[in-house]
């Protein structure tokens, strides 16, 4: 089962997203809902908007939806290492190379939907698949101990973070 992580089960850095995440019982569901919630936003949104950056030098919304995707990408293969009991430490990622180098700005708000959808689902399901002594193993990736079990809820309050930012940024303008 999968609780709400405790001080030391990843770096202070996450801490901030974590306490993003509103209380709940099932923190997959909430991963499910949150993505509908997201994907209503953003297909609410012009193409200018989605194009736009509220400062120069700062992503379209395009360009991070597809930076909520890398960044899950990367989280669920540092979960599934972990849960293997893999120790090799795992590096970093540049998540600014990663979007400069996306094109996201190049593809069609539907598509980067309906890839979201499946990335989502198959983080679920990732999850729902592990066993409790899985989930409860933790490895070293950018340099910092993280349990498996804590991912689910990085990923979550990551994405309520980014969706604060459209919300407050960039449509609220």
């Amino acid at each position: 089962m999968l609780h709400l992580p405790k001080p030391g089960d990843v770096a202070a850095y996450y801490q901030k997203y974590i306490d993003l995440v509103p209380q709940t019982n099932d923190i997959l569901d909430e991963l499910y809902q949150q993505h509908l919630d997201t994907i209503d936003l953003i297909t609410s949104l012009d193409d200018e908007t989605l194009l736009s950056a509220y400062a120069p030098g700062k992503w379209t919304i395009l360009e991070l939806i597809v930076h909520l995707m890398d960044t899950e990408r990367v989280f669920s293969y540092r979960a599934l290492r972990f849960s293997r009991n893999d120790k090799t430490e795992l590096p970093g990622f540049d998540e600014n190379s990663f979007a400069s180098n996306s094109e996201a700005n190049e593809r069609k708000v539907l598509s980067i939907v309906k890839e979201f959808s499946l990335v989502r689902s198959c983080t679920i399901e990732l999850f729902r698949g592990l066993s409790e002594t899985q989930l409860n193993r933790s490895g070293i990736a950018n340099g910092n101990p993280m349990k498996t079990s804590a991912i689910p809820y990085i990923l979550c309050g990551h994405e309520i973070h980014h969706r604060n930012v459209i919300e407050s940024l960039y449509i609220g303008k």
